[in-house]
């Protein structure tokens, strides 16, 4: 093992910890690390003549702050030069070579081409599945838009022409749709699609149901849903339309309506975590990338490390862990 700088060793001789060193000390021990490395290390390059390549759990771990913090490659570079937290989760130090921007690209590269993301995000919900934490009894189907910057001031003079531009309410967007799939009990997502802003929500609801589900909770978007999906004994659980209660005469027919509506909203708000989780703390108020692929293998990871997120605190108790906490 080399020897630790004077600034790690300086780091490690403090007393307060943030709520960012908090925060990596309750991932570092969520994360089912050992089953992600399992799955990206047939892709990933093994040491030949050539420069020897960074150890896979080092870049794991920087691909996951990367998303966790929103950092773009250079961004994530430079922080690990500054910030001694980061280079200790990731398992580096300053008397070694730090992965520059062009190692971490090609990293996120390799999953993008490889299609890990959508693995990643399995092997989470199985190992959420065998704690008993992900029941699969019902669903909850949803859709949120994400921005896509919409200016022509780049080399094609154009936006990007897989994005588009739909209303909602009486506002634009333009940019993407990322569409979940959530289970009823949990609020834990274990389906994800994405397409285009100006796609109707309820085009998705097919991918979105994992086959299982006895019942669907979903708003008013996916009115036709059940014409859909050719299976029986499924219990649908729809919004009505605000305007189509309105029209209703007032008495206790209306009040009942009032009543189910209310339940169905209240089952339909765990739907409402897993987005707050991504876009307030995670950071993703606009898409990454250029084109679906990219922000789609972005998306499904980081619903992936929402689910570890939203159920940390169960995890670190069923490890026997102590949660830790900042001064």
């Amino acid at each position: 093992m080399s020897q630790i700088s004077f600034a790690d060793a300086e780091y490690a001789g403090k007393r307060k910890k943030t709520r960012r060193e908090v925060f990596l000390e309750e991932m570092d021990v969520v994360v089912p690390w050992r089953v992600l490395l399992k799955i990206i290390e047939p892709h990933y390059p093994v040491a030949g003549r050539g420069r020897r390549p960074y150890a896979l759990e080092s870049m794991l771990r920087v691909h996951l702050m990367q998303n966790w913090f929103a950092l773009s490659d250079p961004a994530m570079e430079e922080a690990l030069y500054e910030i001694a937290s980061l280079r200790s989760f990731a398992r580096l130090n300053l008397n070694e070579p730090i992965p520059d921007e062009t190692t971490i690209l090609n990293f996120r590269h390799l999953l993008e081409a490889n299609d890990l993301a959508d693995d990643i995000l399995k092997a989470v919900n199985a190992l959420l599945a065998r704690k008993g934490l992900l029941l699969k009894r019902g669903s909850i189907v949803d859709a949120t838009i994400i921005a896509a910057p919409s200016s022509t001031k780049n080399a094609e003079g154009e936006r990007d022409p897989e994005m588009h531009q739909t209303k909602k309410g009486n506002q634009w967007f333009f940019g993407m749709k990322a569409h979940i799939g959530v289970d009823a009990d949990s609020g834990l997502v274990h389906t994800v699609t994405t397409t285009a802003a100006n796609e109707a929500d309820v085009e998705q609801v097919t991918d979105l149901l994992h086959g299982k589900e006895e019942q669907v909770w979903a708003d008013s978007g996916y009115r036709g849903a059940p014409a859909r999906v050719d299976r029986e004994n499924l219990q649908w659980h729809i919004a009505a339309r605000p305007s189509d209660i309105a029209k209703l005469p007032e008495g206790r027919a209306k009040t009942k309506v009032r009543k189910a509506e209310h339940r169905k909203a209240s089952m339909r708000a765990k739907v409402e975590h897993p987005f707050r989780v991504v876009k307030r703390q995670f950071g993703l108020v606009k898409v990454r990338f250029r084109g679906l692929a990219k922000n789609t293998a972005h998306v499904v990871t980081l619903f992936a490390l929402s689910n570890l997120w939203m159920v940390r605190k169960q995890l670190m108790a069923m490890t026997g862990v102590v949660r830790p906490k900042a001064a």
